[in-house]
């Protein structure tokens, strides 16, 4: 069995003909977080992944096998909602309560995707937001795994609050000026003396066994 444990980066180095003719590997976001994985070739062949630990593979990476074949990775269409809103500040006020919730997001121009979930579809269509079920490729935002969890009564949850605050004001040229009010009613600037630990992977869905 061959093991692939390079990335090539950035990809546009290679020939295209190269990375066109290259075998594909088509994985689901949870899947492409994994630094350990034993998966199957496009072609049917297996293969064991073999990656850096914290490393994210995206739709476009150009991989590398131990015999110095290269492989194309593909993002698989999976479960998702595709949001969108009628104003700006919906699709913010929804950027803000999924970051709380420790949701990997994809951000789009006018758009959000996240993983299909009941309880955040909910959520969303109460924020006013239009949400529908699609499968697609999901791409979430860097930000999502990149620090390990995230939790809403340390830093992070200030780090949160400021991009929703960016968004807005990138679309609006001003800050919601009652924003604290949506959020919860003790300051968030301390910090807990607890340690949180980073663990491989994404920092996602923590509750859903691997």
């Amino acid at each position: 069995m061959r093991t692939i444990d390079k990335r090539v980066s950035p990809p546009a180095k290679l020939a295209a003909s190269l990375v066109a003719r290259a075998p594909t590997l088509t994985l689901a976001y949870d899947a492409r977080c994994k630094s350990r994985l034993a998966a199957v070739l496009d072609s049917g062949e297996d293969i064991a992944l073999v990656m850096p630990r914290g490393t994210v593979l995206a739709d476009g990476d150009v991989l590398v096998a131990d015999d110095g074949a290269l492989v194309r990775v593909i993002a698989a269409p999976e479960a998702v909602l595709f949001v969108r809103a009628s104003d700006a500040l919906t699709l913010t006020r929804a950027v803000y309560h999924l970051g709380n919730r420790h949701t990997p997001i994809e951000i789009g121009a006018d758009y959000l995707k996240l993983e299909a979930d009941p309880v955040l579809e909910a959520m969303l269509t109460r924020l006013g937001a239009q949400v529908e079920r699609a499968t697609l490729p999901f791409h979430p935002e860097a930000g999502a795994y990149g620090g390990g969890h995230r939790h809403g009564h340390d830093a992070t949850f200030a780090e949160d609050y400021a991009l929703a605050q960016q968004v807005f004001v990138q679309h609006h040229g001003h800050a919601d000026e009652h924003g604290h009010e949506h959020g919860h009613g003790h300051d968030h600037d301390h910090h807990h003396d607890h340690a949180h630990h980073h663990h491989d992977g994404c920092g996602h869905n923590h509750n859903k066994k691997r």
